[in-house]
């Protein structure tokens, strides 16, 4: 960044009540998320040492994360392999009225895969969730592989959107294991409600956009994997619940946070006090979900709603999230300034000069992420 745009957004911040220090405060977690800060502006126009955008993990290894477990992980009710839907009253099954679910025994492969997809949907990373014996109950395997899918998306610089969505027929995710957790210590469980949260943190973090599908029940965890998302696409018939102080606990990976964030105090709080499910027209009004569609079109819907993002420079994207979800941090003033300091970091860039050139030309531009 140049000197000069860098000491008028510092004294910009100045005049806030944060002040400066709160900026580089503010620029510094934003760095450690994933934004570029610090570093000098390498070719891509972007701080060598700290942008998102590092080098691409190859395709070839990125498709081999995903088994025979999850293959139709672009399939589901599209054309989904035999064996994803859960049967009723299964060891799967979620318990009734809870965000958790007991695990069924003789669990193999993968319970999470990753696919680039190519084509007309080039640019958009697909996050499946395919554990049907367990209705996607999150265990250690699954959160696990969770964390390493979304390792993957972040090194993969083609990737301008990543959906996150579920294989397994009429659940997006019903929650926590509760028959794994049962095993645990109480230091155990603690540790593991703290990587739960740290991953969802890490979700919310990604430098791209985020697309939660979400098809069926989303229940507990399952609700709060979706709202560690920056867009929710929803089922008219599926259903949202925060049911965890009917367990005795609270949500713990980042429900309490997030929920009143997106839809306010008061309506957060009665959604956590009374567990109660919200169906598909209910969340939309809530703004728990962006957009509603019948049951049979929601995944095509967010393959819509991403094929329009990927059409924006990937650094665009990555600097526009940053400077919405770092702004909300802080006050107006400090945000305004990293907004501007965000913005200079794309004047040097070949994307910007390639979005000048098209306008004038009249033609799509062809971004490169430089």
């Amino acid at each position: 960044m140049q000197p000069a745009l860098v000491s008028h957004a510092l004294h910009a911040a100045a005049m806030s009540a944060i002040g400066a220090r709160g900026l580089l405060h503010a620029l510094a977690s934003t760095a450690s998320r994933g934004a570029c800060f610090g570093a000098a502006a390498g070719p891509s126009g972007l701080g060598a040492s700290s942008c998102a955008a590092t080098a691409p993990v190859s395709r070839a290894w990125t498709l081999a994360f995903s088994t025979s477990t999850a293959a139709a992980s672009l399939g589901n009710k599209h054309g989904a392999s035999a064996g994803a839907a859960a049967s009723p009253g299964a060891g799967g099954a979620a318990v009734p009225g809870t965000g958790a679910a007991a695990t069924a025994e003789g669990e193999s492969g993968l319970h999470v895969s990753v696919e680039p997809l190519s084509g007309a949907h080039e640019g958009v990373s697909v996050i499946s969730l395919s554990r049907p014996a367990a209705r996607n109950a999150i265990g250690r395997q699954l959160l696990r592989e969770l964390a390493e899918a979304l390792d993957t998306v972040r090194q993969e610089r083609t990737t301008r959107c990543v959906l996150v969505r579920s294989v397994v027929s009429g659940v997006f995710c019903a929650g926590a294991d509760l028959k794994e957790r049962a095993g645990m210590t109480q230091s155990e469980a603690a540790e593991f409600v703290s990587r739960i949260r740290r991953t969802f943190s890490e979700l919310q973090d990604l430098p791209m956009p985020t697309v939660a599908v979400v098809e069926g029940l989303a229940l507990g965890g399952g609700a709060e994997l979706a709202l560690a998302c920056d867009i929710r696409v929803m089922g008219a018939g599926a259903s949202i619940a925060f049911p965890e102080a009917q367990l005795g606990i609270i949500p713990g990976a980042g429900g309490t946070q997030r929920l009143p964030r997106i839809v306010g105090a008061s309506r957060a709080k009665e959604l956590i006090f009374t567990g109660r499910r919200v169906g598909g027209e209910e969340a939309q009004k809530l703004m728990l979900a962006d957009h509603v569609v019948p049951d049979d079109q929601v995944y095509n819907r967010a393959l819509q709603l991403a094929e329009q993002i990927v059409r924006s420079a990937p650094l665009s994207l990555r600097q526009a999230k940053a400077a919405v979800n770092r702004g909300l941090e802080v006050d107006l003033h400090t945000g305004l300034a990293m907004e501007e300091a965000l913005y200079a970091q794309l004047l040097p860039t070949r994307d910007r000069q390639e979005g000048l050139k098209a306008f004038a030309e009249k033609r799509k531009p062809a971004y490169t992420g430089e």
